[in-house]
């Protein structure tokens, strides 16, 4: 009768109860595997990039299960397009990857010069590629700083985005806008770049090269960091193929596809710069690559920087050039007085056109093309159709990080709660393309 009652025994101490809690111990032993928690991680958490959400299904630490769920920043962009004319389109967007709104801007500008049949000069080229790769080291960075606040390394966020505001000024004065440009329009840009360009980009290629070998001597070889990065978030080369992975994913396992070098677009082709890839598959060699990508977009800077000659940003046709010859007025606004005057007073038939050219836009013979460009996060392409109007049918994007964000299970499964945000950082999604 005595296994009903607690067990005692006498110490030292006095008298010690042992309380064992019934058949506990038998009741544990059989849910030991059946005992898995279903959590969500997110939508508004710090490590899941903003608006992404997570059902994980645990047992214990590790992740037996994950499923992202996405949508909650649903913007409709590529419907809104078909609302505007082709030019307008350029505003909306530039909005989908915030991080890379110039790509954007490009590839889709690509797209309808393509079906005009039309190529922007080459200063405008040459500007393009400028731009983009600036955008390139802007957007790296955020990856670097985010990644490093979500595992704790708080410094390398304070420090990225110390080097981001670098690039944003720099675009701040180049385009007139720190982010969301609306700078590269269908036929070449929206203006040229102002006085003072060349010495304002030297300075900041210098500030870079300073301030990025500082990463390596803060992350690279920091034990924290390779412990929470080395072997997490494991991605062969087979898996990126079958989920339709790019970026430095892709690259990551060992294949150097980058859309500069295979299927080259505004010249590319004549620049020398490295792909730079790795056999880890991880998540510390896609920080690695980014890394290095940044040098590379440097030394494609310098060589753009040389490459520019004078000459027109826009094609001659005034029946796609808009805006007519943009210039700054003397309170900093709109059209110079001199073009308001010219268009106003000398031309009744110029001011007509330009009233249609902005209110209608131009026409795109019917037709449909796919341009593809290579962003920061991998191969972001652009299916355009026309019915011969002077708006799009369908704009249908293919975003990097709506595809690469597919691998996120294959990262994580199997490993610990933890390593789901590493395995999420190093994938860089950007929830504004995920659900444009």
């Amino acid at each position: 009768m005595t296994d009903q009652y607690a067990g005692e025994r006498e110490t030292t101490e006095g008298r010690i109860y042992n309380v064992t809690g019934g058949d506990w111990d038998e009741a544990l032993e059989d849910a030991v595997h059946d005992e898995r928690i279903v959590i969500n991680m997110g939508p508004q958490h710090p490590s899941t990039h903003g608006v992404l959400r997570l059902v994980l299904e645990l047992e214990g630490e590790t992740v037996t299960q994950a499923r992202s769920v996405i949508g909650y920043l649903h913007t409709g962009i590529e419907k809104n397009c078909e609302y505007r004319t082709w030019t307008q389109g350029v505003t909306f967007v530039t909005r989908m990857d915030y991080l890379a709104p110039l790509f954007n801007e490009t590839a889709y500008c690509l797209g309808v010069e393509k079906m005009l049949g039309i190529t922007a000069p080459p200063r405008a080229q040459v500007i393009r590629v400028l731009l983009m790769e600036i955008n390139r080291i802007a957007s790296h960075l955020v990856a670097l700083a985010t990644g490093g606040m979500e595992l704790g390394a708080m410094t390398a966020m304070t420090a990225g985005f110390r080097e981001r505001e670098e690039c944003l000024h720099l675009l701040e004065f180049l385009t007139g806008l720190r982010m969301n440009h609306a700078f590269i329009r269908p036929g070449g840009l929206a203006q040229d770049l102002p006085e003072g360009y060349e010495q304002a980009i030297d300075e900041f290629i210098k500030v870079m090269n300073k301030r990025l070998p500082d990463y390596d001597k803060l992350l690279t070889g920091q034990p924290i960091w390779k412990n929470r990065l080395i072997g997490i978030g494991y991605l062969p080369v087979d898996a990126c193929l079958a989920l339709g992975v790019t970026g430095p994913i892709l690259r990551s396992a060992g294949l150097p596809w980058d859309m500069r070098k295979v299927e080259p677009y505004l010249g590319y082709e004549e620049y020398n710069f490295e792909v730079p890839t790795s056999t880890a598959a991880d998540s510390y060699a896609r920080y690695l690559l980014r890394v290095e990508e940044m040098h590379q977009s440097l030394r494609i800077i310098r060589q753009a920087l040389k490459r520019l000659e004078p000459g027109p940003v826009m094609v001659e046709d005034a029946k796609v050039a808009w805006p007519a010859k943009l210039a700054i007025g003397a309170d900093g606004m709109g059209n110079s007085l001199e073009h308001v005057r010219k268009i106003m007073g000398q031309s009744m038939e110029a001011l007509i056109h330009h009233f249609k050219l902005v209110t209608e836009g131009f026409s795109v013979p019917a037709g449909q093309t796919y341009t593809a460009v290579e962003s920061p996060r991998g191969e972001l392409g652009y299916h355009l159709v026309s019915d011969g109007g002077t708006r799009p049918m369908r704009v249908h994007v293919r975003d990097p990080s709506f595809v690469n964000l597919q691998s996120m299970p294959a990262m994580s499964e199997g490993g610990l709660v933890a390593d789901v945000i590493a395995a999420i950082a190093s994938i860089d999604p950007v929830m504004g393309g995920v659900d444009r």
